[in-house]
């Protein structure tokens, strides 16, 4: 298989980078770095370590959320003069909930070939861990902060049937955490990646409401992957009708079952949300 090793002018190399551990870091991506004329990264003292562990010497250049638009211009115009660049973020794949997407966009616009160098992401490396299903998922990234915003978008991706990726920070966890309870209900699957590669990684795979419990008593440390297992699809909630819910809520309970585990155990046989089993059980009793 033919290899393309070398280092072409006027062409920005988006070179992802390690989210935790530095042997994460390919051959090519250091290849890269060696080669082009100068680096654009999120947070330069944070590149700095990394070519320094690397035994790199490079100009580097800031290109973040604030600068990205001057900078930008400023970059596709050395690289509209001959210059070749290697675009890095603090961590993991460039333009994925971290800078990139604009300065691509502006190479696509100018005709500047665009290559990417794959590595390390935080969300792939926590699907394939969920033990959830990975064949369809939606990468969300970090929800809005707060409002009317926030509530719309987990009412949406309440609905979302396939496998649902998000970033959280730790000191906004517990309030994600609760929302999500709140809008998907306490018995979604959930798997929580924390401090992926690094010395204290962490998956924990559970539900909503026991992953509540369990941050609300402990203080969360390091950056998480919430991986949320999708909704049940309306079409087989079709297929389930009240009477059989009821049914089997009623053999449960005769044979010594309570109504709480047994609107649990029904809610997990039918695939429907528990607290839609739980609110066809009370009406029944009303």
């Amino acid at each position: 298989m033919e290899e393309k090793n070398f280092v072409s002018d006027s062409t920005l190399y988006l070179v992802a980078t390690p989210i935790g551990n530095m042997y994460d870091i390919s051959l090519r991506a250091m290849d890269v770095l060696r080669r082009v004329d100068f680096i654009a990264a999120e947070d330069t003292r944070v590149t700095m370590k990394l070519l320094q562990r690397l035994e790199i010497k490079k100009e580097l250049v800031s290109y973040y959320e604030h600068n990205k638009k001057e900078r930008g211009n400023e970059i596709v115009y050395r690289l509209l003069a001959g210059e070749s660049c290697a675009l890095v973020t603090d961590a993991g794949t460039p333009a994925i909930s971290d800078p990139g997407e604009d300065l691509v966009a502006l190479c696509a616009e100018k005709n500047i070939d665009v290559v990417s160098i794959p590595g390390p992401c935080a969300a792939i490396n926590a699907l394939t861990l969920s033990a959830l299903p990975t064949g369809k998922f939606v990468f969300e990234g970090f929800l809005p902060v707060k409002g009317k915003e926030r509530r719309d978008r987990l009412e949406f991706l309440s609905k979302e049937e396939r496998t649902v990726l998000l970033y959280e920070a730790p000191h906004k966890l517990l309030a994600t955490l609760s929302d999500l309870c709140k809008y998907f209900g306490g018995d979604r699957r959930i798997t929580l990646c924390r401090e992926l590669t690094k010395l204290n990684e962490e998956v924990i795979r559970t539900t909503l409401d026991t992953v509540v419990s369990l941050y609300s008593e402990n203080q969360p440390k390091g950056e998480f992957v919430l991986v949320i297992d999708g909704a049940v699809s309306i079409k087989d909630e079709v297929s389930v009708t009240d009477d059989m819910i009821l049914e089997r809520i009623e053999k449960l309970i005769s044979e010594g079952n309570s109504s709480s585990d047994a609107v649990k155990s029904a809610s997990k046989e039918f695939g429907v949300s528990k607290n839609t089993v739980y609110s066809l059980y009370l009406s029944s009793k009303q």
